[in-house]
């Protein structure tokens, strides 16, 4: 996408942390910005930042794994500032402890919510942007954990690694209908998802982990304050948006780490030479390079 003023963005999560420092970006480039967020203290903070800067910036309350709610609010969005063209699909959660104390309710609640959330965020609008013609560009937030796992970390794990595959394939379909696809995939960033089981609903209040424990809380945020600023992480991803960047990986500290997974990687993948039948499979179509394509080749927008 180039020419960002006066176009729409919907950012999910927007009403604090790594969403809210994409709608101060998205607004201060001149986009009109819908944040939804699912608490409204967090609304409520948002918007005295953004009136206080006469931003055309508009709030609403959205529990993004509510499918009914997420058509709603984008007909809401549409009727105050017209059709969306770009797609923060940025709200996630994390609550974090041993895979053998998990329960169903604590894979249910971080996947509906994060991944979930991602794909009601996708179906909602992608037709949406379709029918409107004029392109657009869609970003989905992973984590550093959909290359690298922390232990304790499986079901948020789980669900970063899902979006970064769903972002890959979307890549390649929308590419078609000029709408590209960007995945950000952040270290530690200076927000407050050490809260995010406030939002936690009732219904799938089972868990083998810890609530809404101060201690634990301070402890959690003693890991991430010392990340990135939510306003810097935004720089990337608004220069993502404009060059039609896929991968947004603004962590130098991980290079390490992945070069040492992506060594393994290919020392366990087999050599062409000792596969005779590999010939075969590339002749009939069933191997990239034949009928497939990377996602990560560059798109217009």
């Amino acid at each position: 996408m180039k020419d960002l003023e006066g176009k729409v963005a919907f950012i999910t999560g927007g009403g604090s942390g790594v969403a809210l420092g994409q709608a101060k970006v998205f607004a201060r480039e001149g986009m009109k910005v819908v944040i939804a967020d699912i608490r409204q203290d967090h609304l409520d903070e948002a918007m005295a930042y953004f009136r206080e800067r006469n931003a055309a910036v508009h709030a609403i309350k959205l529990d993004i794994t509510d499918r009914a709610a997420y058509a709603q609010a984008a007909d809401e969005a549409e009727k105050v500032f017209g059709p969306v063209q770009l797609l923060c699909n940025t709200a996630g959660v994390l609550q974090a402890g041993p895979i053998e104390k998990s329960t169903f309710d604590d894979w249910d609640w971080q996947l509906g919510v994060n991944l979930g959330g991602v794909i009601n965020g996708v179906l909602t609008f992608v037709p949406r942007m379709i029918a409107h013609g004029k392109g657009g560009h869609i970003v989905n937030t992973a984590s550093m954990s959909a290359f690298v796992s922390v232990q304790g970390c499986a079901i948020y794990t789980t669900s970063k690694y899902a979006i970064r595959g769903l972002s890959e394939n979307m890549r390649m379909d929308l590419e078609p209908h000029g709408i590209g696809v960007s995945v950000l995939c952040p270290g530690a960033v200076n927000t407050n998802i050490h809260e995010s089981v406030l939002t936690r609903p009732e219904r799938l209040g089972n868990t083998g982990w810890h609530g809404a424990d101060p201690e634990v809380f301070k402890r959690l945020k003693s890991v991430i304050e010392p990340g990135k600023d939510p306003v810097a992480l935004a720089e990337h991803v608004l220069k993502a948006v404009l060059n039609n960047d896929f991968y947004i990986l603004p962590y130098p500290e991980f290079r390490g780490v992945l070069e040492e997974s992506h060594r393994q990687v290919m020392t366990a993948l087999a050599k062409p030479e000792d596969d005779p039948d590999m010939a075969r499979r590339v002749r009939v179509g069933s191997a990239p390079g034949s009928s497939l394509r990377m996602a990560s080749a560059p798109t217009r927008d």
